[in-house]
């Protein structure tokens, strides 16, 4: 395999097409080997439009989401140089590599002891010296490090907590996919004052659950 024409094919006829145009986000994908953040039983799928499987046999589904979707998320943050970002959900680090080439300061919270040791790796390996990874429960963030400028839930939720939303700074962005199969969208939230929020849909998709978020409950009279 060509390497180059699978990581060009992939932005043009992926990402491009899915609205992410943003030169700077686009210059990144370029440049970030995705490829190296991809398992080795799975290296032909890390420029296909597809999720990638992270842990084999896993009943919890932990993946890398496609490269649109990821791109998508990415360009949508509307990341600066001087921003504190936290991720729930670090998988394999690709995001979080994604994530910290366009902020200031990245920490990614991943529960599963092996993907929180893989991501640490690879993004070693990237020589990423600006992110994070945490091995620990990211249902409820991290509190005592915020508040931060934008956080994304790298997998879907049923809802967005409450307690999450508010370690945001004023003006600070949330992004998640939310809802329930078959229909699931990413949301972007906005602070605006006094700990009010807005928010927009901006496409649909499906992701894996991240765990431990509340789920509604299904009991039915």
């Amino acid at each position: 395999m060509n390497v180059e024409q699978a990581r060009f094919n992939m932005i043009e006829q992926q990402i491009r097409p899915w609205d992410v145009l943003e030169p700077d986000v686009l210059a990144l994908l370029a440049r970030v080997r995705r490829e190296d953040f991809v398992p080795a039983s799975h290296q032909a799928l890390a420029f296909v439009d597809t999720q990638v499987p992270l842990i084999e046999g896993s009943p919890q589904g932990a993946c890398m989401l496609e490269p649109r979707v990821e791109a998508r998320m990415l360009q949508e943050l509307r990341l600066r140089p001087t921003d504190r970002v936290l991720e729930v959900g670090a998988g394999s680090g690709f995001m979080a590599c994604l994530l910290a080439g366009l902020a200031g300061d990245v920490t990614s919270l991943e529960i599963h002891p092996e993907l929180a040791e893989q991501a640490r790796h690879n993004l070693r390996e990237a020589g990423v010296d600006n992110a994070r990874v945490l091995r620990t429960d990211g249902s409820a963030g991290l509190a005592q490090d915020g508040p931060y400028d934008a956080i994304v839930l790298s997998g879907s939720v049923a809802e967005v907590p409450q307690a999450l939303l508010a370690q945001l700074r004023p003006g600070g962005r949330l992004l998640a996919i939310v809802g329930q199969e078959p229909i699931m969208r990413a949301r972007l939230f906005t602070q605006g004052s006094g700990q009010t929020f807005s928010h927009v849909d901006l496409f649909d998709t499906v992701a894996p659950r991240l765990l431990n978020f509340p789920e509604p409950s299904r009991f039915k009279f």
